[in-house]
């Protein structure tokens, strides 16, 4: 069982799987492809990444793959707490530049869905927290993009998290949207 919730751009959905706990702790099925099929999530996922950032205000992204290696992710977090971002980057979209945010934290073991088409980025909320994801096409470096995380045309409110973000050069560097 798990709940789907629209987050107002067209496919990215907070999936919450149902967890079972007793005084062991808990368990969770937390990817079932005919479930989520059903929920209007049929990418077959072929590769799973994980990530562990050191500190609270680590910031990953905006990342996106060009066609015909653009991406679909499902994303969860096994140790700490994210605020999560997808942003359309579809050209003929209406939602075009538009993003969407939600809180995913390991407590709570809700997700998110990323369809291609969207690039998609993450701060950490707290230290030590580590992200797992699911992508339904290899990773290409030749394919690889990412978008400046403060592009005023897209204008995230990223939470203030009292320092300033630590990014990679990678990302420091990234382009605005209008410019790629």
């Amino acid at each position: 069982m798990i709940a789907v919730r629209p987050l107002g751009l067209e496919r990215v959905f907070e999936i919450t799987p149902r967890r079972f706990g007793d005084d062991r702790g808990f368990f969770s099925e937390t990817y079932n492809r005919q479930r989520y099929s059903e929920a209007g999530i049929s990418e077959e996922f072929v590769q799973d990444n994980h990530s562990r950032s050191v500190k609270a205000g680590t910031l990953r992204g905006l990342h996106f793959q060009q066609a015909p290696f653009a991406q679909a992710k499902l994303l969860r977090v096994l140790q700490g707490a994210i605020f999560d971002v997808a942003v359309d980057i579809r050209p003929q979209s209406p939602d075009y530049g538009k993003w969407v945010g939600v809180e995913l934290t390991a407590d709570a073991g809700n997700q998110i869905f990323v369809p291609a088409g969207f690039a998609h980025g993450f701060v950490t909320l707290e230290n030590d927290t580590q992200v797992a994801y699911k992508v339904d096409n290899y990773y290409s470096a030749e394919h690889d993009r990412s978008i400046s995380h403060a592009d005023p045309f897209i204008a995230i409110k990223w939470p203030d998290i009292g320092q300033a973000f630590t990014l990679s050069e990678k990302d420091a560097n990234a382009p605005l949207l209008r410019d790629l």
